[in-house]
């Protein structure tokens, strides 16, 4: 006969939770991201009249972006740009610029009353985030929170567990 070990574990095994990047390793990662083809053509589209533009655009929004603080603005289009698959959205106007306004996709029931909003109306806008992409030709706002006439239209919900 033969006995292999026979000992029972009792404990329960811990999931290891993914450590956030050093600073050292998100410099590694960047760094071979800009020498990816993709990291190419952005870096190119950056200095592009149209990523300038883009950048611009976004830095006119940045401190309201970074405070979470509340952005006037107008809806411009009740859609998006042609080709964008960014989900629901739609096009507004601060600060004499037009933006992309998206909203978190998993909330399908909070969007009813964004459907109310018509073009020309005046909104109140709070994110958390700004992005770029090259291939759109604005910004991309993360809409957390949308009101129209001290009316609350959306306010994104933060998911349980953080993120």
């Amino acid at each position: 006969m033969v006995f292999s070990n026979l000992e029972i574990k009792s404990e329960t095994s811990i999931k290891s939770i993914p450590k956030p990047f050093s600073a050292a390793r998100s410099k590694v990662a960047l760094k071979k991201w800009e020498a990816s083809l993709d990291g190419i053509l952005f870096k190119k589209w950056e200095v592009s009249p149209a990523g300038i533009k883009v950048h611009i655009a976004a830095a006119k929004i940045s401190k309201s972006v970074r405070d979470y603080a509340n952005m006037e603005g107008v809806v411009t289009s009740l859609s998006l740009p042609l080709g964008s698959r960014l989900g629901l959205g739609e096009m507004v106007r601060l600060h004499g610029e037009d933006y992309i306004l998206v909203f978190c996709p998993d909330l399908n029931s909070e969007f009813e009353q964004l459907h109310s909003l018509k073009v020309n109306d005046r909104i109140s806008i709070k994110s958390h985030s700004i992005s770029k992409a090259s291939k759109y030709a604005y910004p991309i706002v993360l809409g957390d929170y949308v009101e129209r006439s001290k009316k609350v239209l959306y306010k994104r919900v933060p998911r349980k567990g953080g993120c």
